[in-house]
């Protein structure tokens, strides 16, 4: 989304598919349900992801906001 701030681009992924990198090398994918002004995120139908291989499903995550490197609007479909 180009000339957005932040937190126009979290509301426009809000309720959609996401990809979310951790500091420590972890992926999750799965729709970004909500999150708070420490940038705590809650996901649901997510899927952990450790050097691209299938880790662990959950029905619902949340993931501590000073974990987070970045988040990025996931348009491809889940494995």
């Amino acid at each position: 989304m180009e000339n957005s701030t932040p937190s126009q681009y979290i509301s426009s992924i809000l309720r959609k598919n996401v990809l979310v990198k951790l500091y420590n090398g972890c992926d999750y994918k799965g729709i970004l349900a909500g999150l708070d002004e420490r940038m705590n995120l809650a996901m649901e139908d997510t899927v952990e992801y450790k050097d691209g291989k299938h880790v662990k499903t959950y029905g619902d995550a949340f993931i501590r906001g000073n974990n987070v490197y970045y988040i990025s609007h996931d348009r491809k479909p889940q494995e």
